[in-house]
């Protein structure tokens, strides 16, 4: 995958942690455990995937974020929100993600990559308000399968897909070439069509092409509502007027607002590659025996 140079002053890599632990716990070939009969496949996918994002995109920081077990105040706005997420409070260990959370937190340690896990917001709030601080003057890329984080795309904001040699960054032109719209229509496009893996939903008849041809006709969301009796399809204007709620109530869940208190200075996030392989990262913290 090439990079190649930037202009700007720092590339920061922030990874959705508990996107990628879930991603390489259920994604990984093979259950893979070690000498000791412990579970290690979700670490080996975790901690290779990290090194080959860290090898193609050389940055000069990087932070792993986690989403911490506790009450989501999202679900104070709709309580549907996320409740469609599986409990894993009473699952058996090899069925269960976290179960291999303490050995990755272990290796990022390791590797001497700042890592945090929320207390009283989601990761995704710590990765907006990094982004809008740094992405001004510094590369941004954010590695993470949820499409939330398309609405920060920009000149110096772009979001990694990991997919092994299949990974693929998404940039403003990705998203013009896909939904045919700006970076900064993408939140009210989903607030339109609403977004399944959250448990949001969207307004019923108002699919993906009526959202852009709305979105493209009015601009955002709310010069739709402003402009909802000139919408043409009576059915289209009729389902916009009667879901005025609905709108609103997605328009707080889907707007990423950012998180004013992060958890590290910017200076707390400087790496320098060591070239560890995954193996060596695994020998180090005694997961895997020398041999």
């Amino acid at each position: 995958m090439f990079w190649g140079n930037w202009d700007v002053g720092k590339r920061i890599l922030l990874v959705d942690g508990s996107n990628l632990l879930f991603q390489m716990f259920f994604g990984m070939p093979g259950r893979v455990v070690n000498g000791d009969g412990v579970g290690i496949w979700g670490v080996i996918g975790f901690v290779g995937a990290l090194l080959k994002m860290v090898c193609w995109a050389a940055p000069s920081h990087i932070a792993v974020l986690f989403d911490g077990e506790h009450e989501n105040k999202r679900a104070a706005i709709d309580g549907a929100y996320k409740a469609n997420r599986a409990d894993y409070g009473e699952a058996a260990e090899e069925e269960n993600p976290f179960s291999q959370l303490r050995y990755i937190k272990e290796a990022l340690g390791y590797l001497g990559i700042a890592q945090a896990e929320t207390t009283d917001c989601e990761a995704d709030d710590w990765i907006i308000g990094y982004a809008r601080r740094h992405g001004g003057e510094n590369e941004v890329v954010i590695a993470s399968f949820d499409s939330d984080f398309f609405q920060l795309i920009g000149e110096n904001v772009t979001v990694l897909r990991y997919r092994g040699k299949k990974s693929y960054r998404c940039g403003v032109e990705y998203l013009r070439e896909r939904y045919g719209i700006a970076p900064g229509q993408y939140a009210d496009f989903k607030v339109l069509v609403g977004d399944a893996s959250d448990n949001i939903k969207g307004v019923w008849g108002i699919g993906p092409k009526t959202a852009c041809a709305l979105l493209k006709e009015f601009g955002t969301l709310e010069g739709i509502l402003q402009n909802a009796e000139k919408i043409k399809r009576i059915a289209v204007r009729k389902a916009v007027l009667e879901n005025s709620e609905r709108l609103e109530k997605n328009y707080r869940l889907i707007h990423l607002q950012g998180w004013e208190k992060l958890p590290f200075a910017l200076e707390e996030m400087i790496y320098s590659d060591s070239g560890k392989t995954t193996m060596q990262v695994l020998q180090g913290i005694g997961l895997i025996r020398h041999t």
